[in-house]
């Protein structure tokens, strides 16, 4: 096991493209870094070879995230002892799901505590339109909606993971949504008075295959069914961008996945994602 260096960009390639779903965020940083040694500050891909060397067989992203790529539960173990290793705050590890328990169980054993475990979230897509009519009103959000749609976005990651994003740095969750609304790549109905009603994002994307984040119903319409008439627009939608859509859910979330599977998303795996 090694870091990569940027010859080894077209074996990681290859690699990713066992499984262009399950691999959509690694493969979009990739795909706009275009090499295996990250631009992001800080940020390193371990490689697990075999045949004397000869083949890449597993990798992992290690960076404000770890994401385990393509890799087994032994091989998820050497990753985890690497990372505890050289250990530096990380936000999260998600990704398959044995590979990604398969690294904290080495983290807990060298006494680095989680703040939660999320062991079982289905990993669901869809490669056709949905069924279901979509609600017209979704739209690519534009830069004017910026203030609204980074309000509704605050919220959410707030709901989801229990703190404001702000805490990890204002300024680069501000540039993070601003990109994802100068790329299309946010969708949004808002209010005339520019409250967001519902929003969702594309939080990965490659040539293969999107990946949906960031659904949010405003409070104030929550139960009224709203939720499949978006969820199917925002499909639709990605399909133009990529002909796969995907996302994970947790599996204790049962209204959101009754939604996802009236849309007509399946399931073909299983993601963890552990939170520190």
């Amino acid at each position: 096991m090694r870091v990569l260096v940027q010859e080894d960009t077209s074996a990681l390639r290859t690699l990713i493209a066992r499984d262009p779903v399950a691999n959509v965020f690694v493969d979009s940083l990739l795909s706009q870094g275009g090499s295996a040694v990250p631009g992001h500050p800080g940020a390193v891909i371990l490689g697990f070879f075999e045949n004397d060397g000869a083949e890449l067989t597993a990798a992992c992203w290690v960076g404000s995230n770890v994401v385990p790529i393509e890799a087994t539960v032994a091989q998820a173990a050497f990753f985890g002892q690497w990372i505890a290793a050289n250990w530096q705050p990380h936000a999260s590890i998600f990704g398959p799901a044995d590979a990604v328990l398969g690294i904290m169980d080495e983290l807990s054993a060298a006494g680095i505590a989680a703040q939660e475990v999320r062991a079982n979230q289905p990993l669901l897509v869809m490669d056709t339109a949905s069924s279901l009519s979509p609600n017209p009103s979704l739209a690519p959000s534009n830069s004017r909606q910026f203030s609204e749609v980074l309000i509704a976005a605050a919220a959410m990651f707030e709901e989801e993971v229990g703190y404001s994003p702000f805490l990890g740095g204002e300024e680069n969750y501000r540039r993070r949504v601003a990109w994802l609304i100068n790329n299309g790549y946010s969708f949004s109905h808002c209010e005339p008075d520019g409250e967001v009603i519902f929003k969702a994002d594309l939080g990965a994307v490659t040539a293969h295959a999107t990946q949906i984040q960031g659904v949010w119903m405003n409070p104030r319409y929550r139960g009224r069914g709203l939720s499949a008439g978006y969820m199917a627009a925002v499909v639709n939608q990605s399909q133009a961008v990529a002909p796969v859509t995907s996302l994970y859910v947790n599996d204790f979330n049962t209204r959101a996945r009754a939604v996802y599977a009236k849309v007509g998303f399946e399931q073909v795996g299983t993601f963890a994602t552990v939170l520190f």
